[in-house]
């Protein structure tokens, strides 16, 4: 572990990304309290900032895991770009900016013939097949990590809660969601099911 703690932030990258999960245990160590405080600092809600915490830490190891990290800066400024999109997000959610109320408008959003294309259709069967798959895969999982999943992205439970309902610690949580994500993408490879947002 010394010999990690020597390593630059690209390094630690390149051997988390080869398999060694040490490597990010490093990195999780270097900036877990300056993302957490920026976090905190932005949302002003403890428990809102560990999810967003979690969920910042989830989507950097879906990428890295997924190999779709370009090394074209610093990994600190990466991570907290990642960050500060989740936080614009929360904030979005929160503030329903994204909702449309079709009472206000004078046409009928949901009968609009051009909206519907060929294109929008074909997307949308896309996507449903690929739920499928995933949902397939899912169910593949060991029980923990399937529970954990379930309830986060069904659900939409905070790790907080999961812990609680599972009776296991908040970073228990974490390490089972982080294996399933783990496990996901190795099944989705071998089936040739595309997980990629």
């Amino acid at each position: 572990m010394r010999k990690l703690n020597e390593l630059t932030d690209e390094r630690l990258v390149q051997s988390y990304i080869e398999g060694n999960n040490c490597a990010f245990d490093v990195l999780l160590k270097r900036y877990e309290s300056k993302i957490f405080t920026y976090i905190t600092y932005s949302v002003h809600n403890q428990e809102v900032a560990e999810d967003l915490f979690q969920d910042a830490f989830l989507r950097i190891i879906t990428t890295l895991r997924s190999k779709r990290y370009t090394e074209n800066g610093k990994f600190s400024q990466w991570a907290m770009r990642i960050v500060h999109n989740l936080i614009i997000d929360y904030y979005r959610q929160c503030k329903g900016d994204n909702t449309i109320s079709n009472d206000s408008s004078d046409f009928d959003l949901l009968n609009d013939a051009s909206l519907v294309t060929e294109e929008n259709i074909e997307k949308q069967m896309i996507d449903k097949q690929t739920l499928k798959e995933v949902k397939e895969l899912i169910r593949m999982l060991p029980d923990n990590q399937k529970e954990i999943v379930l309830m986060r992205f069904y659900k939409e439970l905070s790790f907080k809660e999961i812990a609680e309902k599972t009776g296991v610690s908040i970073n228990t949580a974490l390490g089972r969601m982080r294996y399933a994500l783990i496990n996901l993408r190795k099944m989705a490879e071998n089936n040739d099911v595309n997980l990629a947002c």
